[in-house]
This record gives structure tokens, C-alpha cells and sequence, in this order.
């Protein structure tokens, strides 16, 4: 039996490379996404905490520094929360464009393995009609070798 050979394997080769690449790149993208996504959380639980602690300081004797000092630091988590949400959302559309590049290069990578495919499909056709037709030919031969040792044997 004849070997397979597929004509366009070195560019399903470098398509399973770019795809490998692309789930590479996905992964630091999600990873990109959960460290913002945990900066933020942690920011958000200060607030919290200095939220608490407005609340305990309120409760005691007022101190007018140490509430001020206590606005200020809950308006600038605030702040700093509004930004890391923006990095967030930063660090989410990367994630969705890796997504896109990954499932196009899965997409193309798949084209390539179904006419792969096809292609051996085709080879074991051919290979099939090769066969028979050795097949016939050695029938034919041993045939005719028969019909003339039979004739001679008449002779």
C-alpha cells in the first residue's frame, strides 16, 4: 500500500502552530483580565473598610482631622476604583479580541484538517481502484497461465 502524502500539510502545520500561539495569547489575556479583576476587589474592600471605619470613628468622639482624613481617603478609593473598572473593561476587550483571533484560527485550522481528510479520502479511493486492478491483473495472468498449460496438456 502507497504511502499518504497531503500536499498542503507544512500549512496545516503552521496553522495548529498559530493556533497554539493564539491559546497562548488567550491565556495571558484572561490572566491579564483576573490580576484587574482582583486589584479592583481589593480596592473595593479598602473603600469598604474605610467606610467601616467612618462609621466607628462617627460612633466615638468626633474628631474633625481624622474625619476629613477619612472623606478624603474613601473619595480617592473612589477614584482609583473608577480607574481600575476602566482597566477592567481594558483588560476584557483583549480578552474578547484573543477570543476572536483564537476561534478564526481554530475556524481555518479546521478547513485545513476537513480537506485533509477529503484528501485521504480520495487516496484510499484510488488506492482501492490500484488494488483491484492489480488484483484483476493477476487473475487475468494466472488465467491465462492455466488456459495454456491446459491447452499444452491437450496437445
Amino acid at each position: 500500500m502507497a504511502r499518504f502524502r497531503y500536499s498542503m500539510q507544512s500549512i496545516l502545520d503552521i496553522k495548529l502552530k498559530m493556533e497554539t500561539q493564539e491559546k497562548q495569547g488567550f491565556s495571558a489575556a484572561r490572566s491579564a483580565l483576573d490580576v484587574e479583576e482582583e486589584r479592583l476587589e481589593v480596592l473595593c474592600d479598602r473603600k469598604k473598610d474605610y467606610e467601616e471605619e467612618a462609621t466607628r470613628l462617627r460612633m466615638g468622639v468626633l474628631d474633625r482631622l481624622e474625619l476629613e482624613t477619612n472623606r478624603t481617603a474613601i473619595l480617592r478609593m473612589e477614584n482609583y476604583i473608577e480607574d481600575q473598572k476602566e482597566q477592567v473593561a481594558v483588560a476584557e476587550r483583549n480578552l474578547e479580541a484573543a477570543r476572536e483571533r483564537l476561534t478564526q484560527v481554530m475556524k481555518e485550522r479546521k478547513i485545513h484538517e476537513t480537506l485533509r481528510e477529503k484528501a485521504f479520502g480520495i487516496f484510499l479511493v484510488e488506492e482501492n481502484r490500484r488494488e483491484g486492478k492489480e488484483v484483476d491483473e493477476l487473475t487475468s495472468y494466472t488465467y491465462g497461465k492455466r488456459s495454456k498449460e491446459e491447452a499444452g496438456s491437450r496437445a
